[in-house]
């Protein structure tokens, strides 16, 4: 079983480890070659969209292992484990974050204006220390809570790894199982309340902010479900993949993609109904300053076509498509859907970002070079993910789940 495990494309197969190595430095590598050329705001543009988006995906992976802990739900603990290696992201979020810092002249689009009283929130040393503070505080609540989950998901006389020694060095032999649970549930829900704290920070300082003058109460809530609904969709691809790969034994039964699928199903009509809730505030209330971001992104060129792609992908087709029941049962559709909702939240991003730097934009705004950083950063998810499997192997075995 490990030399099966050792072979598979999740952890570690050297073909597709190279290729995604490649990926990721390939692209870091062109990002640095944009962004000291002749349009260093583009570069860091997408980097900026593409940061937000793998941190969302990662936070929404994990989160739903804290929801299933804290909720003692038995039907996904094999799933949970999936979920759990988005954490792997975790270190490298945190130092994109601080490479931010390097390109503040031309992220920050509010740098040297008049911000009519707002200069005590917005000026750069503030914000990135809040926001530094709170990545701190929530990526330690989510390593603290994977170290506990993982007590219950490893064997002892599974194949040895660098991690493992170092967990296995820590965790005393005689730990008492129900004291182990007890923590890992309390830290599930510690995360889940900082997970929506800070991310809501989050969308108010790295996305509502670069328009200064314009703001949304509720921004910060639809950033959060946004950030759960887009990483619910790349838990599903995910896992489909490691259930249809012969080079492993993890599976899912159909009635599992099916609950995984409706909760996936459930977030998007949360995301639609936030997204509404936000909207119908500012048509009502007709107040220029608010009303000029949304007419500006959804009726204006070449703003408008991405904003219906976002609305059409995001929540018309997973609405339609998810109403069928054997859909949701096949793994290979749900790849498509969950892919295609990635794609429509990074459009998104884009959307609310791009107007606030590129205000002479002729055809199309989404370029090439657009394309090729953010599979850069595919590439850096992907191996951060496969690392992980390869250190855990156990978590793709057809039994995975809680074995202590």
């Amino acid at each position: 079983m490990n030399s099966v495990i050792a072979q598979s494309p999740a952890t570690g197969n050297k073909p597709i480890l190279g290729i995604f190595l490649l990926l990721g430095s390939g692209g870091f590598l062109y990002f640095i070659y944009l962004a000291a050329g002749s349009r260093p705001e583009k570069a860091w543009l997408i980097y900026l969209v593409n940061f937000l988006l793998f941190t969302a995906l990662s936070l929404g992976g994990l989160i739903f292992s804290a929801i299933m802990r804290f909720t003692k739900a038995q039907w996904c603990r094999n799933l949970s484990g999936v979920a759990e290696s988005f954490a792997a992201f975790f270190p490298l979020s945190f130092l994109m974050f601080l490479l931010l810092f390097i390109g503040r002249d031309h992220i920050f689009p509010w740098i040297g204006e008049d911000l009519h009283g707002k200069e005590i929130w917005l000026n750069v040393p503030f914000l990135f220390t809040r926001d530094l503070i709170g990545f701190l505080i929530l990526y330690l609540l989510g390593f603290g809570y994977l170290y506990h989950s993982l007590w219950f998901r490893l064997r002892r006389n599974g194949r040895e790894t660098a991690l493992k020694r170092i967990l296995f060095g820590r965790w005393k032999a005689d730990a008492d199982a129900e004291k182990m649970k007890q923590r890992a549930t309390y830290l599930a829900g510690w995360f889940m309340f900082a997970f929506a704290l800070i991310l809501s920070l989050i969308g108010f300082d790295l996305v509502m902010s670069m328009d200064a003058h314009w703001f949304s109460t509720l921004f910060g809530a639809y950033t959060f479900i946004k950030a759960i609904f887009s990483g619910f969709g790349a838990l599903i691809v995910l896992a489909a993949i490691l259930h249809l790969s012969s080079s492993n034994s993890f599976s899912l039964a159909p009635k599992q993609f099916r609950d995984l699928s409706s909760l996936f199903f459930g977030f998007s009509i949360v995301w639609g109904d936030f997204f509404y809730a936000q909207f119908l505030v500012i048509w009502y209330g007709n107040i220029p300053e608010e009303t000029s971001y949304i007419i500006e992104r959804t009726m204006t060129q070449p703003w408008s076509p991405i904003a219906w792609a976002v609305f059409i992908i995001c929540f018309i087709m997973t609405f339609v498509l998810l109403l069928n029941g054997k859909i949701k049962e096949t793994p290979q559709i749900m790849i498509v859907i969950g892919s295609l909702v990635i794609i429509g939240f990074w459009l998104e991003h884009f959307l609310l970002l791009a107007p606030n730097y590129l205000h002479s934009v002729v055809g199309f705004p989404v370029e090439v070079n657009d394309v090729a950083i953010s599979l850069g950063f595919l590439g850096v998810f992907v191996v951060s993910i496969i690392v992980y499997f390869k250190q855990f192997p156990e978590l793709l075995e057809s039994e995975a789940g809680e074995v202590v």
